[in-house]
Formats: structure tokens, C-alpha cells, sequence
């Protein structure tokens, strides 16, 4: 029997999204085995989605407003949804992170998000999100859609050496992950450096961090611990923040200097027949 739970619509945007597929395929005369036919996937999948049981993927989303000429409606919901299956306290860092003209990260331990190939992320969320694993990481490749807007930020970031040599998902991830830095480095609004390992104290022995700049607003500082995140527009914060992300842009190797490390930790390393 076909499932035809009562959605809260104002429950969250899952429910939102969940019950504006009903109503506007109802509207059109369609059932969800129809639809599902149009759009290239089972009636199972929209029943599922249209119960709030099953996140939405962009691309569905796309073929959906085409299918009920919903004027792209559908579309623009999706983006709402993914964001809203990231960890409650990550959300609101993600909303700004969105906003932000100017973003600096200092990373110690892996790749930042937004640089991340899906299938690094895909390692690194598995290690303790098995049961929510495919949403997380939808959410997570849906927040590098900023770095594809016509407009994206300035990214700054610093990665320590040692990430480099952490190998997450296996060589060929770590190969992927690698090559894909490698492929910012002609982007005129990304910088990326690597700390060598050889630099001993530094400003980042605490942690990573990010500094988000924006248009008129304030900087805020953020920073995370192991289940929260601590995010801050305190002016002594930004301003301490701001003088040690200097200085380990200064301790780091040049954008040029770090490609090269890249590639040869890359090819030594994680290369055709490279030994770890």
C-alpha cells in the first residue's frame, strides 16, 4: 500500500520539500509510480521523499521541476534541505560560511569541507556516521557549491604537512584527494599552502581554525571540538586569530613552493607503485 503519512510542513524542510512533491504531483494527475518514471527512478524513491524518509539529491530535484514545471522550485528547496542534515550545532556555521566573502582556514589534521573530493569525505564521515552517512555527505558536497557561484569567496587555506601523509580511504582516494588541491592552483580566488613539517611551534598547535570575513558584517572566529563548534565576533579573538593566520601564512611554504610538496608527496607516496 502506498505510504500517505501526514507531513508536518512546517516540521523542517525535509517535511517542507516531503510535502510540496505530494501536493503539486497530486495537482498534475500523477501517480508517484508516474512520476517516477519521468524523472528515471522508482515510485518507491518519490513515496519515500514525498515521506520525508529519503533526502532529495539536487539532480532529482532538477529532473522534478522539469517533470512538473514547478519553475524551479524544487531546485532551490534542496539546498535548504541538505544544509539541514549537517549536525544541528555545525548549521549556523555553515549559513555563515555561505555568506562569507573572504575565508582563511588553518587545518591540521584533513582536508577542509569545501575541498574535499566526495570520496575523502566519504571516508572520513563513514569513520563514525554509518547510519547517516549519504545524507552528511550530500550535505557536505552541496556546501562547495559556493566555491562554484560566480562570485565565490577568496579561500585561504593552510594545510599541515602531515595531512598530506594521512592517508584517509586508501592510496587512490588520497591520490584523487591530492590531485584535486593540485587543481586550484591556477584559481586566482584560492590560495593553498602547506606547513612543512620541519617548523616547529606555530600558531596552530591548538587546532585548526577559520576566520570568515564578509560584505559589511562582522569577522567571526570558528573553531571546533569534538561534537560542537564555538563560533565568536569577540574583537580580541579576531584580532589574535588574525595576527597567528598571518603568521603561519608566513611559516608556510609558498603557494608555489606547496604545490610542489603536494605533488611529490603525491607521487612518492601515493603513486603508481609508490610504497606508503
Amino acid at each position: 500500500m502506498v505510504n500517505i503519512r501526514s507531513l508536518d510542513p512546517s516540521a523542517s524542510p525535509l517535511d517542507y520539500y516531503g510535502s510540496e512533491l505530494r501536493r503539486l504531483r497530486e495537482e498534475a494527475g500523477l501517480s508517484q509510480t508516474q512520476l517516477g518514471k519521468i524523472v528515471f527512478c522508482t515510485g518507491s524513491l518519490v513515496g519515500q521523499i514525498e515521506t520525508a524518509h529519503k533526502v532529495p539529491t539536487r539532480e532529482f530535484s532538477e529532473r522534478i521541476d522539469a517533470a512538473l514545471m514547478t519553475g524551479g522550485l524544487f531546485t532551490r528547496l534542496v539546498g535548504l534541505v541538505l544544509r539541514s542534515q549537517l549536525p544541528s550545532w555545525f548549521q549556523e556555521y555553515a549559513e555563515m560560511e555561505a555568506q562569507a566573502t573572504y575565508i582563511s582556514t588553518y587545518q591540521s589534521q584533513m582536508v577542509y569541507g569545501l575541498l574535499q573530493t566526495e570520496a575523502y569525505a566519504r571516508a572520513v564521515l563513514s569513520v563514525e556516521q554509518t547510519d547517516r552517512l549519504e545524507e552528511l555527505l550530500a550535505a557536505r558536497m552541496e556546501r562547495q557549491r559556493i566555491l562554484r557561484r560566480d562570485q565565490p569567496p577568496v579561500l585561504c587555506v593552510v594545510l599541515d604537512e602531515a595531512m598530506l601523509h594521512r592517508e584517509i580511504g586508501g592510496p587512490e582516494v588520497m591520490r584523487a584527494q591530492l590531485e584535486h588541491l593540485l587543481s586550484f592552483a591556477h584559481e586566482p580566488w584560492v590560495q593553498i599552502q602547506v606547513l612543512p613539517n620541519e617548523v616547529g611551534e606555530h600558531p596552530g598547535l591548538l587546532g585548526s581554525f577559520n576566520l570568515l570575513r564578509f560584505e559589511k558584517d562582522p569577522d567571526l572566529f570558528y573553531c571546533e571540538t569534538y561534537d560542537s563548534g564555538h563560533m565568536t565576533a569577540n574583537s580580541r579573538v579576531i584580532r589574535e586569530r588574525s595576527v597567528g593566520y598571518a603568521r603561519l601564512q608566513a611559516m608556510a611554504a609558498s603557494p608555489k613552493g606547496s604545490a610542489e610538496l603536494i605533488a611529490r608527496v603525491m607521487e612518492e607516496r601515493y603513486g603508481p607503485g609508490a610504497v606508503a
